[in-house]
């Protein structure tokens, strides 16, 4: 059983209007998850440092984020990181180029649970549906191109408020959707736009909303949850 977990934590910025990184770390070791996909995880202007610093992750977590390399100080790419147990190990991790008019990308990581491989990739997708979909397939050929046997878990903020149409069509073809609930807005949660979905090889067993005080504050989403067997 792994817990799962997706995360927009709107750079460490409240519902206060306040950036309080450790906010999001009480709710990340709240969640208790084995797997995170966090979205605008870093800053958005200058250097794009990581909106959590480094060393609060290291000694106040049991997660540590997969490393991209593609600009120092930043945890992801376009604001998209991966978080796993430390005790986990990294087999692959690599930056999905999305067609965007805006810059938008994809993280995705393949990772060795211990008794599993298991692959990971996490988005934030367009604000436009035309533009969103067109990402979806991109994701979705990324992961055809690999080896189709291993378990696939796909996360984020998708930015999609259709119930069934749009890039949820698209993704449905392929993938199962863990009903989760609405996450946005965190003080009165009206949309689905934060989603999990896994491949046959992944049963969900339980899932949901993760509401506490800390997430109620933390961002403008609430993080979304789901346990799986694999």
């Amino acid at each position: 059983m792994l817990r799962l977990a997706s995360y927009n934590i709107r750079k460490a910025i409240g519902t206060d209007r306040r950036r309080r990184p450790e906010r999001i770390i009480e709710v990340l070791n709240e969640l208790d998850a084995d797997v995170v996909a966090l979205q605008e995880a870093d800053r958005r202007f200058g250097v794009r440092h990581a909106a959590i610093p480094p060393h609060l992750l290291e000694e106040h977590s049991d997660l540590k984020p997969l490393q991209f390399g593609w600009r120092a100080g930043s945890m992801g790419w376009h604001g998209n990181a991966l978080l796993v147990r430390k005790s986990m190990k990294v087999a692959h991790c690599a930056m999905l180029h999305l067609p965007s008019l805006e810059p938008r990308g994809a993280v995705l990581g393949e990772v060795d649970t211990g008794k599993t491989c298991l692959r990971v990739v996490g988005m934030h997708l367009d604000l436009s549906g035309l533009w969103r979909r067109r990402q979806a397939n991109a994701i979705l050929h990324e992961v055809e191109k690999r080896h189709h046997d291993m378990p696939t878990v796909l996360m984020g903020d998708l930015n999609e408020w259709t119930v069934r149409g749009g890039c949820l069509r698209d993704f449905g073809t392929h993938m199962t959707f863990a009903d989760t609930g609405k996450s946005y807005h965190a003080g009165n949660p009206i949309a689905r736009l934060d989603r999990i979905m896994v491949s046959k090889h992944v049963r969900i067993k339980a899932c949901g909303v993760h509401r506490s005080a800390a997430s109620r504050m933390g961002s403008d989403h609430l993080p979304i949850w789901a346990d799986v067997e694999i």
